[in-house]
């Protein structure tokens, strides 16, 4: 779709949901009879349907609502964050209609990302098959990991969890299943994810703070996904948290990523011989008042806290959410995490700021990378 007038409708109905022509019109600031022909050419092309009907707000005839047409396009995602690698299939409205795993394959550390492409590969005929989307409607893969990507979503900058450093992901997964790939951060993607489809679909400027095997972050910002000038824009995970602290893999010491995440949580529970192997174990212990569960849950919850509070205080967002991968968060940690940021940001900031804790599957990864791939077919002008 060549058109950037079509493309500016398609974006801001994916961005603001079900729209009147005359909204329409408003937001793209082109004429009521131009935007008659071009949505009127997008139902045509299938990539818009009208919908629901919307009241009038006084008089005059009750609107048709636009919206995005879920059949017309089709992503899969694939997340690399965590074992065992995830991939979904979604539709133009986000939803996933097929879903596959694979295991970890030992060589992604060692820096071939050829693993991850022919897991990709094998998987997209029978993500399409399952949902019966047929092959030609697949517009793009996106690819989710844990690490540092350039601006232009094709290369892995660095990764310390699969080794890899400077790596052309997107291009090698491109190559091998002949599909647009694009590649990211991800936070980035979960972020992505809420803004198009999700709980962040009415805020511009917003946080997103995902808690489980590690930490992310991620920003919006007026609208747009901030990455920061080397694509490393919301690691909170590496910022000091306690000066001299305990080794992290990046190479630094006392990192939050040392104290708050579930791992860390669960290694300081062995090393005080707790004998908890989930962060319920160690909720249970604390609710039956062992104080080394306390502790460790208190010096996690305070720490993850002040680095929320710290986004905060730099980046004045609108709305933080906090997602819990897999409810980890029990209810001690998630009060002291809440205690903690509201103790550490100015009343002003705290007042203006809405901050929502919500439990989310392990597959928000992958569905985030779709996602990824979903909004540079949006916004993406170029001839095909």
């Amino acid at each position: 779709m060549a058109n950037p007038s079509k493309r500016s409708l398609l974006k801001a109905v994916a961005d603001h949901g079900p729209l009147s022509r005359s909204e329409l019109a408003v937001l793209a600031g082109l004429s009521k009879a131009a935007i008659t022909g071009l949505s009127r050419e997008l139902i045509q092309d299938g990539a818009l349907e009208e919908g629901e009907i919307a009241a009038p707000s006084r008089q005059g005839r009750p609107s048709i609502l636009l919206r995005l047409n879920p059949t017309h396009g089709y992503f899969v995602g694939a997340s690399i964050v965590e074992e065992p690698v995830t991939m979904v299939l979604t539709d133009f409205h986000g939803a996933v209609l097929s879903q596959r795993t694979a295991p970890w394959s030992p060589p992604w550390s060692y820096g071939d990302p050829q693993a991850i492409a022919a897991t990709i590969r094998e998987a997209v005929p029978h993500l399409l098959g399952e949902a019966g989307v047929p092959a030609e409607r697949l517009r793009g893969i996106g690819v989710a990991l844990s690490g540092l990507v350039n601006h232009d979503q094709d290369r892995c900058l660095h990764s310390a969890n699969l080794g890899w450093i400077d790596q052309p992901v997107a291009a090698v997964v491109e190559q091998a299943t002949g599909v647009p790939t694009f590649l990211e951060n991800d936070a980035n993607a979960v972020a992505t994810g809420e803004r198009l489809y999700g709980l962040a679909r009415d805020h511009r400027t917003f946080t997103t703070v995902t808690f489980g095997d590690s930490i992310g972050c991620a920003h919006y910002v007026d609208g747009a996904l901030y990455r920061g000038h080397g694509g490393g824009a919301g690691e909170i995970a590496h910022c000091t948290i306690e000066p001299g602290g305990l080794p992290c893999r990046c190479g630094k010491r006392g990192c939050l990523d040392t104290v708050a995440p579930r791992q860390a949580i669960l290694a300081q529970a062995r090393a005080r011989g707790l004998g908890a192997t989930t962060m319920a174990q160690v909720e249970s212990l604390a609710a039956q008042g062992n104080a080394d569960a306390i502790a460790i849950l208190h010096r996690a919850g305070a720490a993850l806290g002040l680095a929320i509070a710290h986004v905060i205080q730099v980046n004045d967002p609108e709305f933080v959410l906090v997602v819990d991968v897999e409810g980890a968060m029990g209810p001690l940690f998630r009060t002291v995490t809440q205690q903690a940021i509201e103790a550490n940001v100015l009343p002003r900031l705290a007042a203006s700021t809405t901050i929502r804790f919500h439990e989310a599957t392990r597959d928000l990864w992958a569905r985030g990378a779709a996602s990824i791939a979903a909004h540079k077919f949006l916004t993406r002008v170029e001839e095909g």
